[in-house]
């Protein structure tokens, strides 16, 4: 169980308009990154997208037409090994993990890479990293 945590009101008006289903999957993954570590912290960008930040970017959430989008911020340095990433697995700054109707959310594989995402936030970032790797 979730411990409770500060929602942004601009994040959850996002998340209460769009389909049930997407609704589901957007809470779910918000209550992940929140477990993930408790300081955590909620903020709405690009005007209406939820943001998940700690010492940076950790994830963003969009609700397409057919999917949840679930964008990782991780600078495509954190490993991936059950193959969850659906996308941008060539670009630089962040892949995303699209979830569709019905579709099973890989929890525990998500939170992993929530807690290394905030683990190299902490270390100074993915920038950071990539340049003293």
């Amino acid at each position: 169980m979730t411990a409770p945590y500060e929602r942004d009101p601009r994040g959850h008006a996002y998340i209460e308009e769009i389909p049930t289903w997407q609704q589901n999957v957007c809470r779910r993954v918000r209550d992940l990154v929140h477990a993930a570590d408790p300081d955590v912290r909620e903020t709405v960008k690009r005007r209406v997208q939820p943001y998940f930040v700690l010492d940076g970017n950790i994830c963003a959430l969009l609700a397409a037409k057919d999917h949840v989008n679930v964008f990782l911020y991780d600078g495509a340095i954190v490993p991936d090994p059950e193959g969850i990433i659906t996308g941008g697995h060539d670009n630089q700054t962040a892949r995303t993990v699209a979830v569709h109707d019905g579709e099973p959310l890989n929890e525990a594989a998500l939170r992993r890479m929530f807690e290394q995402i905030i683990a190299n936030n902490r270390a100074g970032g993915w920038r950071r990293l990539k340049r003293e790797a």
